[in-house]
């Protein structure tokens, strides 16, 4: 099965003109890795590819010196560093080595704390970011959504968008890899993270969120029932936004007194992990959490599609203290659009929708459902 990624694209179209570094930032399991090996397949130019995990490329590109730098590198005109948040002072050396011979690097991680603080300074003018999301509904394989994404929505809320999840035979093996990543990677990652020192209280934290999806959430009542801090709660929270683990939509309020925008709500980068955390593939006929799940789905694919997309929006919900409330305000070129989302074939309430266009004029509305889902997360 070939599973053609749209980030490619862009990568291509720089690759193509002047020497430039490109920053690709993703979850683990996205599949950053086996894009930089297609890229480094596909090219005829010399090419190096090296590892962050390899204690000799640590140690070279750890030490900003020239003629080391060059000698790892050699005459290669692309040269790429998988895992590079993993290597001290890489952006210092990365630098050195573009202002010195300007060259394509393509550096990647799956942290963009570790890696845009060893970069951001050094790469200003120099670096283009761009961001690899688990697999997006417009990327998979035709001969999987060959009859429309309607059939397929129940696997993709139980088992989620991780490339190598559509690639496994059996739910056993899909069941098996999200466990896997959940106890191995997640875990070693956050012991990686400076100033985690419980990563069991991340992992509770984890959970928590995992069964308030949709709903705001309490700095106050985390922090009680993990008997942490609330300085620690939020700290966890940025160190799980960081490393593709959530997505933190906030409240939008422009024009009324009454609109909430001081609270957040968590979404989760993938279903199959929120899920893999929880320990729940029930299929959906038994769940509680199917709408939910639904939520989390359309709103993760559309900021893979407008990302994919080259396409900037900001994110929000909308809700007023009487409890009327929008699961997505898209903000994009000027115009806010109004997405509400239901697993079944519910409306949106009149007065919900008077509120809101009576606020803003220019807006828009939208129920999305399984019926229409397609038109919306498709180009």
């Amino acid at each position: 099965m070939i599973i053609d990624r749209t980030i490619l694209s862009p990568i291509n179209k720089i690759l193509a003109g002047e020497p430039r570094i490109i920053v690709l930032y993703g979850p683990r399991q996205a599949g950053k890795t086996f894009l930089l090996n297609e890229i480094a397949t596909s090219e005829k130019r010399k090419i190096k590819v090296l590892t962050g995990d390899d204690l000799l490329t640590q140690q070279i590109f750890s030490k900003p010196i020239i003629t080391e730098l060059e000698k790892a590198v050699g005459d290669a005109q692309i040269l790429i560093i998988d895992e590079a948040q993993k290597i001290e002072n890489i952006g210092s050396s990365l630098k050195l080595l573009y202002d010195t011979r300007p060259r394509f690097i393509l550096a990647s991680g799956s942290s963009s704390f570790s890696l845009a603080n060893k970069l951001a300074e050094s790469m200003t003018g120099r670096a283009t970011y761009l961001t690899l999301y688990p697999l997006a509904v417009s990327e998979l394989p035709h001969e999987e959504i060959m009859f429309g994404l309607k059939p397929k929505i129940a696997d993709f809320l139980i088992f989620g968008m991780y490339p190598k999840i559509h690639l496994l035979p059996s739910e056993e093996d899909k069941i098996r890899h999200l466990q896997d990543i959940v106890n191995t990677y997640l875990y070693n990652d956050l012991l990686a993270f400076e100033g985690i020192r419980k990563p069991k209280k991340v992992m509770d934290l984890l959970t928590l969120l995992a069964f308030q999806i949709g709903s705001e959430v309490s700095i106050q009542e985390l922090s009680l029932a993990l008997s942490l801090s609330n300085v620690a709660v939020e700290k966890y929270l940025d160190v799980l936004e960081k490393m593709f683990i959530l997505i933190n939509l906030r409240g939008l309020s422009r024009n009324l007194r009454k609109e909430v925008n001081k609270t957040s709500k968590y979404y989760f980068y993938d279903l199959g992990l929120r899920n893999a955390i929880i320990r729940n593939f029930n299929p959906l006929n038994l769940r509680d959490d199917k709408g939910m799940l639904f939520e989390n789905f359309c709103i993760l694919e559309r900021m893979k599609k407008l990302s994919n997309n080259r396409e900037f929006a900001n994110y929000y919900f909308w809700r007023t203290y009487d409890q009327k409330e929008i699961d997505l305000i898209e903000e994009r070129n000027g115009k806010l659009s109004g997405f509400e989302f239901k697993y079944g074939d519910n409306k949106i309430s009149r007065a919900t929708r008077e509120e809101f266009l009576a606020a803003y004029p220019n807006g828009s509305l939208e129920l999305i459902n399984q019926e229409n889902i397609e038109n919306f997360l498709t180009p």
